[in-house]
């Protein structure tokens, strides 16, 4: 049977990825002498802005497995895990090209920030994952798909001390990305995918049982509760592991918790747009959530001046006061989402007139 796209899961991608252009915007441009940690308005900005990886990171993993299990026929799986393929590739391919300086390029150089790992590596390559996860168990028992993908996230989390502490130097600079920052990577695969994990985990929840009564009432308090425990108690609970087990990875967890604990409010968040999900149906809101990497591509060309090399971070980096900064944001905001707008519009004439030149120069030869 096939299940309704749920739209509060699309709000909240819009919700992420507007939250990650001003994040990104105001902490690239905004002096250093007006990040005040005693401000409050500065408290809440650094708050969400930490909030906002997980958040995007989870629903990823949530939206791309919901569309992959929403309708057990062969035919829309097999087309559903052929576009998965096609954009977790995609995104690694976009990865690199958005760090690509076409400038250095064309002088033979190509920069080692070229190889640094950022969000679209991790998302494209937590999709290809998760595909390989379904074909090898899911196929045959989504209870094992979803056991699966559960133990990994947990256990990727817990032991992310260790894993850290692994020496990578060997390995090629390329591949290291994926595992270290110490070379320059902005986001390491692990422990990130986690949380795209725990969102496909979560997936299989709402496939299962959100066509029962009662299931968004008892979800939103278990997620409300669950998010609490992880951001309050999660910590003790791990010293407590590490007293009766001996293992000081776990102690190591309990005294640098920040993925339970973002966890936890990546909870409250799933919790308070559940809790609106009736409210959450506007179109505008719900193409910026299916139009999220667009924007994602838009921001980056314009902010960093990917491709290019002349982005807003080269001329005004940490120098805007704070009414400039937040104004500047929110016209950043709209700028993006509007040409992103603009972009889906026209996206069908460019691919037939990129396509035409193709046929065109094929007739040539």
């Amino acid at each position: 049977m096939e299940q309704k796209r749920l739209h509060f899961i699309d709000a909240i991608r819009a919700w992420a990825i507007l939250m990650m252009l001003q994040g990104h915007f105001i902490d690239g441009l905004l002096a250093p002498q007006f990040r005040d940690q005693d401000q409050n308005w500065f408290q809440i900005w650094t708050y969400f802005r930490g909030i906002t990886a997980p958040v995007f990171f989870t629903a990823s993993g949530l939206i791309f497995t919901y569309l992959l299990l929403k309708n057990t026929h062969t035919t829309y799986v097999n087309k559903r895990i052929k576009k998965g393929l096609k954009r977790g590739v995609q995104l690694i391919v976009l990865g690199y090209l958005l760090r690509l300086n076409l400038q250095g390029l064309l002088n033979g150089h190509i920069y080692p920030s070229f190889f640094y790992v950022d969000v679209l590596h991790c998302i494209g390559l937590a999709i290809l994952i998760l595909i390989f996860a379904y074909k090898l168990i899911g196929h045959w028992s989504i209870k094992g798909f979803s056991i699966v993908v559960f133990a990994l996230a947990t256990l990727i989390f817990s032991f992310e001390p260790w894993f850290k502490g692994l020496d990578w130097s060997n390995w090629p600079v390329a591949l290291s990305h994926y595992f270290t920052r110490e070379n320059g990577a902005l986001f390491t695969f692990i422990p990130w995918v986690g949380y795209s994990f725990y969102g496909a985990f979560m997936a299989v929840i709402l496939v299962k049982l959100s066509h029962k009564k009662m299931f968004y009432p008892i979800a939103i308090i278990g997620l409300f509760i669950l998010g609490t425990w992880l951001k309050y108690d999660s910590s003790r609970f791990f010293i407590f592991l590490g007293d009766q087990f001996g293992w000081k990875v776990f102690s190591a967890v309990a005294y640098n918790n920040y993925l339970f604990i973002r966890l936890g409010d990546v909870f409250w968040v799933l919790g308070v747009f559940m809790l609106g999900r009736q409210f959450l149906q506007y179109k505008t809101l719900l193409a910026i959530g299916q139009n999220t990497l667009s924007i994602y591509v838009i921001h980056a060309v314009i902010l960093y001046g990917s491709f290019h090399g002349f982005g807003l971070y080269k001329f005004f980096k940490k120098s805007l006061n704070v009414p400039e900064a937040f104004a500047g944001g929110l016209l950043f905001v709209l700028c993006c989402v509007s040409l992103s707008f603009l972009y889906e519009y026209k996206k069908g004439f460019v691919k037939d007139y990129i396509s035409r030149i193709f046929k065109k120069n094929k007739n040539y030869e």
